[in-house]
């Protein structure tokens, strides 16, 4: 239940393109959420989209993957356990500011005279332009283009090309090139999700010098002991006389160049700038060394071959990776439009997020903004996992790789609060947790589950035994290991294996017992546990025997934990014929959503916690959400009694909900809901649906868009490794295509509203089902089936 009434961008700032987001006027009321859409970054680092000449702005940010400040949590009242260090993901030096002056006046949007304006994200090229045609007050037209970059090929890189010519007279023109350090690093307002803000100055300068057209500055952080280095070079060219100077100290630094300017000249300056960082393991001095070498590249390399370098990756990314949709038009074409625009752009955040994210998460709002201080949370695993695993799996890969590398510290975690095995944080950035409010953070142990099951999914999707055996195998061990301790055999319950004081993905409902969705996951979580030791044990008994070295495993755990799962405690109500949400759920007060007034959302900024504990009300899908990763578990019958119990609670205040309940709706053949849900969330950032865009994309939700199209609408499913589709394209569109990566062969489906076409177009033989019947697949080879509407229960045709 989303409560807001528009969810279309104004047509003349963002026209409908397929491949472009196109800003046709400068409009100060949208720019802190241009900011955000015009965002480029590689996953290792990433820019804002804030203008060259550096005002205006409202938040000014360039982010590292990782790089972070540590702080103290301070409590009122402190108790056992409690999560002790903070962590912040820090606005760096800012490089890529060109200031610009004709006849000594600076060139500022908001009092510029414009005769042309235009700015585009192109996701086919994978930069931001820029075109500008500025009137001086004296009558001089000058054309202004930049075109910026972040390498996706190259880590560390970044570029800008920013042209100026004088169009119809002589001038002097100055180009100021600025490196800016000590950036700030503050919060915003008083929402809970926003980046915390520092007293002390986290930066301590280390290392500085310039060098012709080069600048360098590193920095320590104060507490992390993180080392920063960022330099940057120029290449001008003009046909005009110039003269260039620069001047570089412990927090900035420029370089620049007073031009002659000829009419109809252009005067064109490539920046090149790089960012290498550290743990703390290497000294400013060899970052700068490794700066230098970034930059000698690039200026070797020169800008046109990186831009073609950055198009040729992004060509190979849309083939693996694009869903290209066709609108029908007799059922309005607009809607189709915008979602496809839409859709790519949330495809593009997240490559933008993520390709480069190397020894790293993704932060919840990948680089493109500080909210949730830049930490990892169980989103990725449960929302982004799905996309990387079938079109991206190497980045899927690191990604799962990277959680291990924390594995010591989840086993720490799991000391601090009197468990054995391991415990991996609710939200980090260096693997210790960072949420101070343990009862919507540490309570939610489901994060376990979440990150065994993207790797159960990721290991039969790509039949990588490789990451199984070694990194997966041994964090199922430690975390089967916590399951079987945090619960117990009730009783009560008929001797049935229950989980108590949890928190679910449901963030309003806290430190409840036997929540569905943490019983569910945590039984999938010990049954894969237990399998994947078994067929080590018995098939692979080098790697069983390094498992044993490296985690203790005794022969009688894999059976404690298979007891543990088979004797499960799933709650579900005989009366209502629904899976209560958690053992007391359904005692609770329901809250009228229809009576609370619009401005009163997202209730956590109204409300006190307390408060919402007391109601059935729903942040975000918990029981929806269990249904669709475990939908073999549930009977249709169930799924649609649920879903219409819990679709009325949920409040929207999540951006995590739609795309489930879109997924879900067109499972149990409610196109209408399916349509809606579908459109909140993929328009969730463009069209600003929460009123928070201004604070970074939702990389999750944009993650859950993928799922829509390819779990909802195409209706594939992939229990066990199999794979299946029972297709349910909705009136406003005419077909749908997209490509999976199954097991190193590429699978490309085609689907109408009449039939479903299968394409293998790589690898050597495949089987998929559709609506039932098992087909088999040759290279080159198609086979085309009608598509059969839903069944639908007795009782809950719409």
């Amino acid at each position: 239940m989303i409560r807001h009434e528009t969810l279309n961008p104004p047509p003349h700032i963002y026209p409908i393109n397929p491949w472009k987001i196109i800003e046709t006027a400068f409009y100060p009321r949208f720019l802190a959420q241009t900011e955000t859409l015009f965002s480029v970054g590689n996953g290792y680092f990433g820019f804002r989209g804030n203008f060259e000449e550096g005002r205006p702005t409202v938040q000014n940010g360039t982010y590292i993957n990782g790089f972070h400040e540590t702080w103290p949590i301070v409590y009122g009242e402190t108790a056992f356990g409690f999560a002790q260090t903070g962590q912040t993901m820090l606005n760096v030096p800012d490089a890529k500011v060109i200031k610009l002056y004709v006849d000594d006046e600076p060139f500022y949007l908001p009092t510029a005279m414009l005769q042309i304006y235009e700015r585009t994200l192109d996701m086919q090229s994978g930069t931001l332009d820029r075109e500008v045609l500025w009137e001086t007050p004296s009558g001089k037209q000058v054309l202004i283009e930049s075109r910026r970059l972040v390498s996706l090929s190259q880590r560390h890189l970044a570029a800008i090309s920013f042209q100026v010519t004088v169009l119809n007279d002589h001038a002097p023109v100055v180009i100021c090139s600025e490196i800016i350090g000590d950036q700030p690093n503050q919060s915003g307002d008083k929402d809970p999700r926003q980046s915390k803000g520092f007293i002390h100055n986290p930066w301590i300068s280390e290392y500085h010098y310039g060098r012709k057209n080069r600048l360098m500055l590193s920095h320590r952080v104060k507490n992390s002991g993180m080392v920063i280095a960022c330099g940057t070079d120029h290449h001008l060219e003009t046909e005009c006389e110039y003269r260039r100077s620069s001047s570089c100290d412990g927090d900035y630094g420029k370089v620049e160049f007073s031009v002659n300017a000829r009419m109809g000249k252009p005067i064109q300056i490539v920046k090149y700038i790089a960012y290498h960082t550290s743990r703390g393991g290497a000294s400013p001095q060899e970052l700068c060394e490794r700066c230098e070498r970034t930059l000698d590249r690039a200026l070797k390399l020169g800008f046109t071959p990186l831009v073609k370098e950055q198009r040729a990756y992004l060509e190979n990314f849309w083939q693996r990776a694009d869903i290209e949709i066709e609108g029908d038009p007799e059922n309005n074409p607009r809607p189709a439009g915008e979602m496809q625009q839409a859709l790519r752009w949330n495809l593009f955040q997240i490559l933008q997020a993520c390709a480069r994210a190397e020894g790293t998460g993704i932060p919840a709002k990948g680089l493109t903004g500080q909210t949730y201080e830049g930490h990892y949370f169980w989103d990725t695993e449960i929302y982004v996992l799905p996309f990387l695993t079938y079109t991206a799996p190497r980045i899927a890969r690191n990604l799962l790789r990277f959680r291990h590398s924390m594995l010591d510290r989840a086993r720490e975690r799991a000391r601090e609060v009197n468990q054995v095995g391991a415990l991996f944080p609710w939200r980090t950035i260096n693997g210790e947790e960072a949420s101070s409010y343990y009862a919507a953070g540490t309570a939610q142990y489901h994060i376990n589950a979440d990150i065994m099951f993207a790797l159960r999914k990721y290991a039969e999707i790509t039949d990588d035994k490789a990451l199984l055996f070694n990194e997966g195998a041994e964090m199922l061990v430690e975390t089967a290991r916590l399951w079987l301790d945090l619960g117990f055999f009730s009783k009560r319950q008929d001797g049935c294996f229950c989980i108590h004081s949890v928190t679910g993905p449901d963030e309003y409902t806290t430190v409840v017992n036997n929540n569905a969705y943490t019983n569910l996951m945590a039984r999938e979580n010990l049954w894969h546990a237990a399998q994947t030791v078994r067929f080590m044990r018995q098939n692979f008994a080098e790697h069983y025997a390094n498992l044993v070295h490296r985690t203790g495993l005794a022969e009688e755990e894999d059976q404690q934990w298979q007891e543990a799962a088979d004797r499960m405690f799933i709650p579900y109500d005989e009366e209502l014929r629904i899976h209560p949400q958690d053992d007391s759920f359904l005692d609770r007060e329901v809250w009228d959503l229809k009576e609370t007034p619009k401005s009163r959302f997202p209730l956590l900024l109204y409300y006190h916690p307390l408060v919402i504990y007391r109601h059935q009300v729903i942040k975000q899908a918990d029981v929806v959400l269990a249904m669709f990763l475990l939908g073999d578990e549930f009977t249709r019958e169930q799924k649609h009694r649920n879903f219409d119990y819990y679709d009325p609670l949920t409040t929207g205040d999540s951006s995590l909900s739609a795309c489930i309940q879109a997924i879900v709706s067109a499972e149990i053949g409610d196109a209408e809901k399916a349509v809606k849900y579908a459109r909140y969330a993929v328009l969730m950032d463009l069209a600003d649906v929460g009123g928070n865009v201004k604070d970074g994309c939702h990389i999750a939700s944009m993650g859950g868009t993928w799922m829509v199209a390819v779990y909802g609408f195409a209706g594939m499913r992939d229990f066990d490794g199999n794979i299946s589709f029972d297709p349910r394209l909705p009136e406003m569109l005419k077909s749908m295509r997209f490509a999976l990566t199954l097991r190193g062969q590429r699978l490309e489906v085609r689907i109408t509203r009449e039939k479903t076409h299968y394409t293998l177009a790589g690898g050597d033989r495949l089987q998929v089902t559709h609506q039932g019947e098992e087909l088999t697949l040759a290279v080159g080879e198609t086979i085309e089936r009608p598509n059969r509407p839903p069944a639908i229960p007795e009782g809950h045709e719409k």
